[in-house]
């Protein structure tokens, strides 16, 4: 296999043309192929006389896609590498952003052909532009490939800087959208990230107002709701009051689906028992498993038990609500302490549990104002202990001032 080395002789932009317009035309023959690998380098000479790197981008891509299929990877990365040094030949932003755009789009048309060598050119041209934007289209390109390329594994470390790379980029609501929506379908393939993937579902819901076109965003919500139903490692999240999801209760065919996420996220396990009854057919269709649901409905339960101020549950009330066998309690509790949803300590004396802590379902406005609440009460009792701590202090030093003063005046009394 022939492997490009340009030379001082020649360009390094001609020669990728002559390398990949001899390889495209090499079965037709040298009277039919000699012609057109003579037109397509003189068209490549007359762009870089003229300086339009933007025609000659289009070639070159045009040129290696061709022959992609019938070269190795060595030679692709190559070919890719000088191709995309022409961003850096651009005459102004608006050519780079056509660039980015003309390159990007191509390697990512055959996702099945070399899908991480792919991947690999599409960071190398990512690295090479300074246009913010362009390096967000390369980005959204990329994610692109690890879907239907298969390479998610490869993309996947970079969504812990995703903060950082939305104030590089400075992108609109809308570009937000696509990126977080294009980010958790990159999870979505796998299994171990459900919970990555719901956050990122989470935040596209949330870039939706009333005064946008939510129909928009319907089958996600949908989607969100599911995915947080059958999370069975997933106990809080923050899609109820969204107006995205909001928007489910008032539809016929998704009414029940936004009813199914009113009970897991603010009731107990009968309100999920009498939904199950009444819409098992919904439940199928969505691929939910009931045994599933009422597990997780349980653990759920015990939190909104555990939520209640006075921090002892009666072990009555947890078989009663949870609905199981008396000798089956403190094994809830233990699986409640497991997922992390309380810390208590279980008074088997007394068939009671003392809760010291609970985690919140959801949380909202009602969240919000109990912390705000709590945030007071303890503001208020560090004031009281720092100024009884200043009163005592100045008490004490009362004390000491007045022993000394008596001290002085008796030893004058013995002089």
């Amino acid at each position: 296999m022939t492997t490009i080395v340009p030379t001082s002789e020649e360009d390094p932009f001609l020669a990728v043309v002559r390398f990949t317009s001899q390889l495209a035309w090499a079965d037709a023959g040298p009277e039919a192929a000699e012609p057109e690998i003579t037109r397509l380098c003189r068209e490549a000479e007359e762009s870089i006389v003229a300086g339009k790197w933007l025609e000659l981008a289009s070639l070159m891509v045009a040129s290696a896609e061709l022959v992609s299929p019938k070269i190795s990877e060595k030679d692709l990365e190559c070919t890719y590498t000088i191709i995309c040094s022409l961003v850096k030949n651009a005459n102004s932003a608006e050519d780079v952003l056509e660039m980015v755009k003309a390159i990007s789009s191509k390697v990512v048309q055959q996702p099945s052909d070399k899908a991480s060598l792919r991947l690999k050119i599409l960071f190398n041209l990512y690295n090479l532009v300074d246009h913010p934007y362009a390096r967000f289209q390369v980005y959204m390109k990329a994610l692109t490939l690890a879907v239907e390329g298969k390479v998610a594994e490869y993309v996947v470390p970079s969504f812990e800087k995703i903060d950082s790379f939305l104030k590089e980029w400075s992108v609109d609501t809308k570009d937000q959208r696509q990126l977080f929506l294009a980010i958790a379908n990159v999870l979505r393939e796998n299994k171990s990230l459900v919970k990555e993937s719901l956050k990122f579902l989470t935040k596209y819901l949330a870039t939706f107002s009333n005064e946008d076109a939510l129909d928009e965003a319907k089958e996600e919500a949908v989607r969100a709701v599911i995915e947080f139903v059958k999370a069975s490692s997933i106990f809080q999240c923050d899609l109820l009051d969204l107006p995205a999801v909001a928007q489910l209760e008032k539809d016929a065919k998704y009414a029940p689906v936004y009813q199914l996420l009113k009970i897991f996220l603010t009731q107990r396990l009968n309100a999920y028992m009498e939904f199950q009854a009444a819409n098992a057919e919904c439940l199928q269709t969505y691929g939910l498993v009931d045994e599933e649901c009422v597990t997780k409905m349980r653990l759920l339960s015990l939190v909104d038990l555990a939520s209640d101020e006075s921090g002892k549950i009666p072990y009555t009330s947890i078989k009663d609500t949870l609905q199981v066998k008396e000798e089956e309690v403190e094994l809830w509790i233990v699986k409640a302490i497991t997922a992390k949803l309380i810390d208590c300590k279980m008074d088997q004396m007394n068939q009671v549990v003392i809760v010291s802590r609970c985690s919140e379902r959801e949380f909202g406005s009602k969240q919000w104002q109990s912390l705000r609440t709590k945030l007071a009460t303890w503001r208020d009792n560090i004031g009281n202990v720092i100024s009884t701590i200043e009163s005592n202090k100045v008490t004490e030093e009362g004390s000491q001032a007045s022993s000394a003063s008596a001290a002085t005046i008796q030893g004058l009394g013995v002089r």
